[in-house]
């Protein structure tokens, strides 16, 4: 499944860990959750994606305190395999729980775009507090 994820860390901010096998995500990203903005459920189908966000299942918090939301863009063709919200959240978990089970609370866990880009925030060449998503930029 063609898909990219954003999520964050118990330390760490907003990363795309994964891409989609798109060199740039972050436009995708932004058009797929356009008006989506605060909501915590998301399930939005547009003509070539499906915007997915939850919290997450096993309600890990960051070190802020706040329940860590996991944000997906599924892909065409993919994006019209899930008929309802419960059902892409259940396999669109699956598919990466054990990946983030193993990462969320590493110091530093940087995706391979964020390796090649660096992470959403530096890549805009300024900080953001105010913005929580990868769109901050």
């Amino acid at each position: 499944m063609r898909l990219i994820w954003a999520t964050r860390g118990r330390t760490w901010g907003f990363r795309f860990l994964r891409t989609g096998g798109l060199a740039n995500p972050l436009e995708v990203y932004e058009e797929a959750f356009i008006g989506l903005d605060g909501a915590p459920l998301a399930f939005t189908q547009r003509a070539a994606t499906l915007a997915v966000r939850f919290p997450d299942p096993e309600q890990r918090k960051d070190r802020a305190g706040r329940v860590i939301p996991h944000e997906f863009v599924v892909l065409a063709p993919d994006h019209l395999r899930f008929a309802d919200y419960e059902s892409a959240r259940d396999e669109l978990w699956h598919e990466v729980e054990e990946e983030y089970a193993s990462t969320w609370d590493q110091p530093d866990a940087l995706s391979e775009l964020d390796h090649r880009c660096g992470d959403l925030r530096s890549r805009c060449g300024r900080a953001s507090s105010t913005r929580s998503t990868p769109g901050d930029c």
